[in-house]
């Protein structure tokens, strides 16, 4: 009689399977994790198509890139408090941006991921047409 168990090629036939179906469903949610990702992040959009056509951009995340030609800022030190407004060119049109965080220098070339909104009103000041900003990416030189 042989030492090997009857059911030995049924339980690596089902191995091969199990591993199958685990690359499979790997496979399908890094796909599906990819697609998500790429939908969640705005595509890059002119100042000029957002200043055309502000109604469209309302109240939407989009992300511009462009050089700070103007800021104000403030901030308090020792503590959190601060913010401010910077003007971004990319060379179609311009638009501010308010930030609750620091206030790049004028010169720095910027990409800025924020919601467009009209009338943006910023410490009392209005804005007119303006962006809200989520986040930023500074080019490194």
């Amino acid at each position: 009689m042989s030492n090997q168990w009857p059911f030995a090629n049924h339980i690596l036939f089902d191995r091969s399977i199990s591993m199958s179906r685990i690359a499979t469903v790997f496979l399908i949610s890094v796909i599906t994790a990819l697609s998500l990702f790429a939908t969640g992040c705005p595509e890059r959009t002119s100042i000029a198509d957002i200043e055309a056509n502000p109604s469209r951009y309302q109240n939407k995340d989009v992300a511009v890139a462009g050089k700070v030609v103007d800021s104000y800022g403030f901030s308090i030190p020792g503590t959190n408090i601060g913010g401010g407004a910077y003007k971004i060119d990319d060379g179609s049109g311009s638009i501010w941006v308010m930030t609750d965080g620091s206030v790049p220098s004028r010169g720095t070339e910027i990409g800025v991921q924020g919601t467009i909104g009209t009338g943006v009103n910023y410490k009392g000041r209005n804005y007119g047409l303006g962006m809200w900003e989520k986040d930023r990416r500074l080019r490194k030189r």
